[in-house]
């Protein structure tokens, strides 16, 4: 649970499971700000890769993630990644549930939520992750809001890494003085800070918003759960 006294969380979080995220944990780390990492327990192997803008994109294999993302959650992002909207009704019970049961057996933790892949979904996919028993599930479209809707198995995040308005976001959430719960909620991809050789994008927004005696730094079931 959140501390009442809270009325800000900022929230993170990252897709695919790949080699950049080692270096994106320990960012977080030393800033003492949460993530959720979202993984597809079927291809989470070496030998998964994949290349954009000329960049080397690698999986990490399964044995060190328990002890790399400690401290932060782990949700589901389907068995393999398929665009679940695009899927007959078993398969996409089989990539939820097949995910669910793997990173649970991996992590010794209960899945509470997911990131749909590609960022797409539609009624019957909703209704499927709600059936999975699932709580909470993103997609990719930027509200540039702080709101928490009333369903979220149709949530939006706040903004991507790489939106030119981040910092300002930044910037106007630590000034806020809201009455009720706000979420800022930031997702992406780590690679993307290799592809797009940004990484001081990440390392400037977490100086920057860290160490705030007013804002509760979260896991996404904590910020989108902590209160239900």
């Amino acid at each position: 649970m959140i501390p009442h006294s809270f009325k800000k969380i900022l929230t993170l979080s990252y897709d695919d499971g790949v080699e950049q995220d080692k270096k994106l944990v320990e960012i977080l780390n030393k800033y003492g700000i949460k993530a959720t990492f979202n993984l597809n327990s079927g291809i989470q192997s070496g030998s998964s890769q994949f290349t954009r803008n000329d960049v080397h994109i690698r999986r990490m294999n399964v044995a060190s993630l328990p002890e790399l993302y400690r401290g932060h959650e782990v949700a589901v992002h389907s068995l393999t990644h398929p665009r679940l909207n695009e899927q007959d009704e078993d398969t996409i019970i089989n990539e939820l549930e097949q995910d669910i049961i793997n990173l649970e057996r991996i992590f010794g933790s209960k899945m509470l939520g997911m990131a749909y892949p590609y960022g797409t979904f539609n009624e019957t996919v909703v209704k499927l992750v709600r059936k999975c028993g699932l709580l909470y599930a993103r997609g990719v479209k930027s509200t540039h809001n702080y709101d928490i809707p009333d369903e979220l198995l149709t949530y939006q995040p706040t903004i991507h890494h790489n939106d030119p308005k981040l910092m300002e976001h930044a910037e106007t959430f630590i000034k806020l003085k809201p009455e009720n719960i706000q979420v800022f909620y930031v997702w992406g991809h780590s690679y993307e800070f290799d592809t797009d050789n940004n990484w001081q994008v990440i390392e400037d927004f977490c100086k920057i918003i860290s160490g705030k005696d007013d804002i509760f730094y979260a896991t996404n079931a904590e910020a989108l759960l902590g209160n239900n």
